[in-house]
């Protein structure tokens, strides 16, 4: 199959990237998810419902996350911690007004959940995050990627709708991963004082980093969300 490799910037003030959440409890990875970019490419494509025959296109394509940190006094600043947004989901609202009853959590039957349907979440942030990511995409969709990423159907955000990009997603398209790789370099150089902090890579390289196992390849989206495991090895820079 032949190949190109599309280069994302990925920047905001806050981002999320749930590999393993619950309702309750909406963690985020240190990092961008195969699952959260994928999700990303659909909707500026404009492709809802649960669109496998795509995602089994995109599952076994090569990802490189690449982490930026910040310098401070010639150093290496460490990260901001999780910021964490404590919600009541459903709260407030009038039981007797058929409007407002649609925004009630309820059971899968659709019947009144225990405790009059208000849910405690608690959300986890990334805070002052940037990331490139190269996405390995076959020539036969390369055209349509870059020009939905550019232009697309649906907003794009950074895991959740409250993580808005404070930059330009798309950053070119090319022949080759190294290429990619130079060209995020040098966006980080020109954004200041910026360096790398480690990179993501698929597989297990275990004399480089660490290895973890995500479930974070899409398999469904839609109603019923379907994933399955990914190694990855995380390369401390």
């Amino acid at each position: 199959m032949s190949a190109q490799y599309i280069l994302l910037w990925l920047e905001a003030p806050l981002q999320a990237w749930g590999a393993d959440s619950k309702f309750g409890r909406r963690d985020s990875l240190r990092f961008p998810t195969k699952s959260g970019v994928a999700g990303l490419m659909l909707s500026a494509l404009g492709a809802s419902g649960e669109q496998r025959e795509l995602l089994e296109t995109l599952a076994p394509l090569k990802q490189t996350v690449i982490s930026y940190a910040r310098r401070k006094g010639g150093k290496k600043k460490e990260p901001e911690p999780l910021l964490i947004d404590f919600h009541m989901v459903g709260a407030g609202y009038d039981d007797s007004n058929p409007w407002e009853k649609l925004l009630i959590p309820k059971t899968s039957e659709g019947k009144k959940a225990v405790g009059g349907g208000t849910k405690m979440t608690y959300r986890y942030y990334l805070q002052d995050a940037r990331f490139a990511v190269i996405i390995e995409v076959p020539d036969s969709l390369v055209i349509a990627l870059t020009e939905a990423i550019r232009n697309p159907v649906y907003d794009l955000y950074l895991g959740r709708k409250n993580c808005v990009p404070t930059e330009f997603i798309y950053q070119g398209v090319f022949g080759d991963e190294q290429a990619a790789l130079e060209k995020a370099g040098q966006i980080a150089d020109e954004k200041g004082d910026f360096i790398e902090d480690f990179r993501v890579i698929d597989g297990e390289r275990g004399d480089k980093g660490e290895v973890m196992t995500l479930n974070d390849i899409p398999v469904q989206f839609g109603a019923f969300k379907k994933y399955k495991d990914r190694r990855v090895t995380v390369i401390p820079a």
